[in-house]
């Protein structure tokens, strides 16, 4: 039985191949990246090149190159908020963002007086479509948008937005942290100027890996400097691609465990079906109360739940000591979310499920839950 639900932390179980293969790595070949010409580091060169090419695939890029490699979604994030050489004096944000957004912009808001402003939404955190249209147009405004809700798990309709911001000179900084993986992100298609991701959640990579991808680099200043293994002669950061964003020797064991999460993802074992009707299950009993997306076809996989009288706190704990049930309760890094839902400040208690839950694990869970809300 799998009993892991906190997979919008990080994914449990991985494929078989990210171990194995990072092990291979880190006993059979080491070699860093880029440094040098002989066979150790060519090998590693080539599979960080790979990982590289297989993530462009996943996310519709079509230049490799401009995908650079950080630790996780936050640090890429950071380094595109942080860098951005254009004059943006008001950066807008979907109601779902979570503090790997909010806290940097913040931090704009106090050094460079940016103005923060939230986005138009319905009930359940979906940009407003309708609202959208009434705001008028701003060459070079900088929307940034969670894609998938780790909180509710709610899909922003993207591509809707994408086309009214090209209509619209907007900018579209993606937050794909919980979808790539999961659901379908088309840069090129969706005209998206900057995406940040991790590896640790729905591509089911090893934590300590992620970056982020840039549609026009001259609009972003390194925020990193140091070596990377090209003009070497030079104090500055070298105006080649990917080297101008990758100071510093990257996680090589971690992207060779990456790549092969994406050469190796399993065939879902639950269908979409499978999880609805697990979260109408859950909404029907007593004293429940699930937050997710308003429309099923929005819905990603996870959702949160609150008791009428158990505290997140207490109804997370009871699953696990009853049931065995892994869950995640509070606020989960993204206060503006839980303002958006209501849910602040006590929280919810999260439910995020893998490609690995079977329709029997969702039948535990569901009477896990039924015996630990029974107050």
């Amino acid at each position: 039985m799998n009993t892991y639900f906190d997979n919008a932390s990080t994914s449990y179980p991985k494929p078989r191949e990210v171990a194995s293969q990072m092990a291979h790595y880190l006993t059979e070949e080491g070699g860093t990246y880029g440094r040098a010409a002989y066979d150790r580091v060519r090998k590693a060169t080539l599979q960080v090149e790979q990982c590289r090419d297989s993530l462009a695939a996943v996310m519709g890029v079509k230049e490799p190159e401009k995908i650079s490699f950080t630790s996780n979604a936050t640090t890429g994030l950071n380094a595109l908020l942080l860098g951005l050489l254009s004059k943006q004096t008001v950066i807008r944000v979907s109601p779902m963002e979570h503090n790997a957004v909010m806290r940097p912009l913040w931090h704009l808001h106090q050094t460079k007086g940016i103005r923060i402003e939230t986005l138009p939404s319905l009930a359940d955190g979906t940009i407003d479509l309708e609202a959208l249209y009434k705001l008028s147009a701003g060459d070079g405004e900088l929307f940034v948008i969670n894609h998938l809700s780790n909180v509710n798990g709610v899909i922003q309709p993207l591509p809707e937005i994408c086309r009214l911001a090209v209509s619209r000179g907007w900018q579209i900084m993606l937050d794909a942290a919980q979808s790539l993986g999961e659901i379908p992100v088309d840069a090129s298609g969706w005209d998206i100027d900057y995406i940040a991701f991790t590896g640790h959640k729905g591509l089911l990579g090893p934590t300590g890996t992620g970056g982020f991808y840039c549609k026009e680099p001259s609009q972003l200043q390194p925020t990193l400097f140091g070596g990377t293994g090209s003009l070497s002669d030079s104090y500055e950061m070298p105006a080649e691609l990917p080297d101008r964003f990758q100071a510093g020797t990257p996680n090589v064991a971690g992207i060779v465990g990456l790549r092969a999460a994406l050469q190796n993802r399993p065939v879902a074992c639950h269908s979409k079906s499978n999880m609805l009707d697990c979260i109408k299950a859950i909404s029907q009993l007593p004293g429940i109360r699930v937050h997710g997306a308003i429309h099923p076809e929005q819905q990603g996989e996870l959702f949160s739940v609150t008791h009428e009288k158990l505290s997140p706190a207490d109804l997370s704990q009871r699953l696990f000591d009853r049931h065995g049930i892994e869950t995640r309760s509070g606020l989960h890094c993204a206060p503006l979310a839980h303002r958006t839902l209501g849910t602040f400040q006590a929280g919810t208690v999260r439910i995020a499920l893998s490609p690995y839950h079977t329709p029997a694990d969702l039948d535990y869970l569901i009477k896990a839950i039924t015996d630990a809300a029974t107050y």
